[in-house]
């Protein structure tokens, strides 16, 4: 890893609460929704250290080039499901409150498809990972995704 700031180094017992809380909250809900909200968030927060280990993720789960290719633009996608598309949907209101976006439609989509405990999941995910995202990008992290797998079964153990 190379950082201006390693966080795991410097405050190590919040930072394996923060990996435990992550990887439980993306266990809650279908792999292949994680990695769609996971790389939209980043895309939209600009974060190369999530967007490269997310996509590698993605890949080696079965996600297609055409819809890793095309999420910046799911809305005029057609490979997208409908319930993947109230996921995104949400994650952008959600990413992008400073923005005055439509929230009240986001959310009417999201409960056409989620359950509320699905809902809440879902928002837990996008909150985990729109935190790693300002973890990333404020102190500049880089980290392979191969590390990132060894520090997600060590902080599980």
């Amino acid at each position: 890893m190379t950082a201006r700031l390693d966080p795991f180094a410097v405050a190590p017992a919040p930072m394996k609460s923060w990996m435990s809380t992550s990887l439980a909250v993306a266990g809650s809900l279908d792999p292949t929704l994680v990695s769609l909200v996971e790389i939209r968030a980043s895309q939209i927060n600009g974060c190369a250290n999530c967007l490269n280990m997310h996509t590698v993720d993605a890949r080696a789960r079965g996600e297609t080039e055409q819809r890793l290719y095309l999420l910046s633009a799911w809305r005029e996608a057609p490979c997208y499901t409908d319930r993947e598309r109230a996921a995104l949907g949400w994650t952008e209101a959600l990413t992008r409150l400073s923005e005055d976006q439509t929230l009240e439609d986001a959310r009417t989509a999201l409960s056409d498809h989620f359950t509320e405990e699905e809902q809440v999941k879902l928002t837990l995910m996008i909150n985990v990972i729109n935190g790693w995202n300002r973890l990333a990008v404020g102190f500049g992290l880089w980290v392979d995704p191969a590390v990132a797998k060894a520090m997600a079964k060590a902080a599980a153990a």
